[in-house]
């Protein structure tokens, strides 16, 4: 059984035993969902009629267990039909992967830094994680180089104006206006370095991937294990991200 704690908000309790129903083949009681998510049985049932009555679930005749209904498989078939673009991605990546033998990543930006929404993993043993869900910091990544090299001059100062420089290793800019330089160079050549920059032992090359409008929509990029990969051998490779970049954008933005 998963235990879950019982003081969280209703709203995330009700996509808990919705998320319940999403992983089950069958329909449910109130205890048997109790199992899957650990909240309190009269929490559950109170939630349960009152999705019923929203007509997201619906009780079986002459039995005291739920289903699915109409608006939460609507939400379902919406949810897939979103999530179709995640498979052209993903064979993009796997492309991508397969000519530069490292572990590629699509790296979109976040409050806090660039998070990793796909990747494929290289099928070297000796590998660097970053799963996905990873966020990394703007300033010292590949990706988030080339993400601030994306904004328009005035913009990129301010962005950067307001970061922390924290320094993750000996190469990483904690020099404002160095790091600028740098954007500067990023956005006129189209692709951006992490030379050790963010994580001792790793370099990485990122590109832009640009949504029908021309604009910054994420950042394809590849990083490896510098003991297997010299920031030249990277930059060598950087046509086969440029590639795969284009057909990001005609697959999945356009």
């Amino acid at each position: 059984m998963t235990k879950t704690p019982t003081r969280i908000p209703t709203n995330l309790r009700t996509l808990l035993i919705l998320e319940a129903f999403g992983t089950s083949d069958r329909a449910m009681s109130a205890t048997e969902i109790n199992t899957h998510i650990g909240l309190p049985k009269q929490t559950v049932h109170r939630l349960c009629n009152m999705l019923a009555e929203e007509g997201f679930l619906t009780r079986e005749t002459d039995s005291k267990r739920f289903r699915p209904a109409r608006r939460l498989r609507a939400m379902g078939a919406g949810l897939l039909h979103t999530s179709r673009s995640h498979i052209p991605r993903h064979q993009v990546l796997m492309e991508v992967a397969a000519q530069v033998r490292e572990t590629v990543n699509f790296v979109v930006p976040g409050e806090t830094g660039m998070n990793y929404v796909d990747r494929v993993e290289t099928d070297w043993a000796f590998r660097i994680q970053l799963p996905v869900g990873s966020s990394v910091p703007f300033h010292c990544t590949a990706s988030g180089k080339t993400f601030m090299a994306s904004l328009d001059p005035g913009a990129r100062k301010s962005f950067v104006r307001a970061l922390t420089l924290k320094a993750w290793t000996s190469q990483t800019h904690v020099d404002a206006n160095a790091l600028l330089a740098e954007l500067a160079t990023v956005a006129e050549q189209g692709y951006a370095l992490d030379d050790e920059e963010f994580m001792e032992g790793m370099v990485a090359i990122a590109v832009p991937v640009l949504d029908d409008q021309g604009r910054f929509a994420a950042a394809l990029a590849f990083h490896g294990p510098s003991q297997r990969m010299t920031i030249e051998q990277a930059f060598e490779r950087r046509n086969v991200l440029l590639e795969g970049a284009k057909k990001l954008t005609e697959a999945v933005y356009s």
